[in-house]
């Protein structure tokens, strides 16, 4: 069965937001929230951004969903 590994997914947005010199202060706007505890959530790997933020961030990249997503088999 596949599984998304939430660690891994959180390490990768934050390697991705880094190589893209893209702050949490850019997210948190793009993705219209208040404040940044959702992101550095993610970042952690405690949950996962929803579909609607999925689709945001991975715009912000220039990649997909895809590529965010790290999934173990």
């Amino acid at each position: 069965m596949i599984t998304v590994n939430m660690q891994a997914t959180g390490a990768n947005i934050r390697n991705m937001m880094k190589a893209r010199d893209i702050k949490v202060k850019d997210v948190q706007t793009v993705c219209g929230f208040r404040t940044p505890q959702a992101i550095f959530k993610w970042m952690r790997g405690d949950c996962m951004p929803t579909i609607d933020n999925m689709i945001i961030i991975a715009d912000m990249f220039g990649c997909t969903m895809d590529d965010i997503v790290i999934v173990d088999k």
